[in-house]
C-alpha cells in the first residue's frame, strides 16, 4: 500500500520486486526452482496522470518484447498496480475487486460500506474497526497522559521561575544594600559568578 507519490517510487517497487527472486537462491541452488515474484501495488494517488491514461486504473506489467507485446518471457517478474482512487472514480470494477476497492475508499462511510456483501470484505471491515476503535483509546490515553505531563511541566516552570526571580531579587538587594564581594553573593544565593557580574552592570 502507497500513499504518497514521489519521483523514485517506480525503480523502488522494482528493486524489491527483483530482490524477491535473486533472494530464493543461494549458491548451487537450480534456476529452475525459483518461483514467480508478483507485486500487488495498490496506490492511493495516481500515478499516470496522462488524459490518455484517465480511463485505465489497474495495471499488469511483465517482460515482454516492445515490438511485439503479445511474446512474454517466463512470468518470473509481474508487477500488477491499482490506483484506488482512479478505480474508485471509474467503477469499472464488479465483484470482490470492486468490494475491496470501496473498502480502501470508503471504509470510513458507513452507508457506502452498508452496500457491501463479499464477506472477505465484510470480515475485513469488521477487523478494521476493532482496529480503529483501539487506536482511537490509544489515541485518546495518550491524549490525556500528555496533557497531565503539560501541567505538571508547567507548574514545574512556574515554581522555577518564581524560585530564579526570588533569588535573582535577593542578589540585588545584596548588591545595593552590602559590600560583599560577588563570590560571596554567588554563593549566598545560589546564581552563578557571571550573574551577579551582569546584574551588578545593569544595576550601575
Amino acid at each position: 500500500m502507497q500513499v504518497r507519490r514521489y519521483r523514485a517510487w517506480s525503480a523502488r517497487s522494482a528493486y524489491y520486486l527483483a530482490k524477491l527472486v535473486s533472494g530464493q537462491l543461494v549458491a548451487g541452488d537450480d534456476y529452475g526452482g525459483l518461483k514467480p515474484a508478483i507485486g500487488i501495488h495498490l496506490l492511493d494517488f495516481d500515478l499516470f496522470q496522462d488524459s490518455a491514461h484517465q480511463g485505465q486504473a489497474i495495471w499488469c506489467f511483465e517482460m515482454r518484447d516492445a515490438k511485439t507485446p503479445s511474446v512474454t518471457l517466463d512470468r518470473e517478474l509481474q508487477l500488477n498496480l491499482i490506483e484506488l482512487r482512479k478505480a474508485d472514480r471509474l467503477q469499472q470494477e464488479t465483484g470482490a475487486l470492486a468490494a475491496w476497492i470501496a473498502l480502501f475508499e470508503h471504509w470510513q462511510e458507513d452507508q457506502t460500506m452498508s452496500q457491501i456483501a463479499d464477506e472477505p470484505v465484510r470480515a475485513a471491515l469488521d477487523k478494521l474497526k476493532h482496529l480503529s476503535a483501539d487506536a482511537e483509546t490509544r489515541r485518546l490515553a495518550f491524549v490525556r497522559e500528555r496533557a497531565l505531563r503539560d501541567e505538571r511541566s508547567l507548574l514545574k516552570d512556574a515554581r522555577e521561575e518564581g524560585k530564579a526571580e526570588a533569588l535573582r531579587q535577593t542578589a540585588i538587594n545584596l548588591i545595593r544594600a552590602s559590600g560583599l564581594d560577588d563570590a560571596t553573593i554567588a554563593a549566598a544565593t545560589g546564581l552563578s559568578v557571571n550573574d551577579i557580574g551582569a546584574l551588578r552592570q545593569q544595576l550601575r
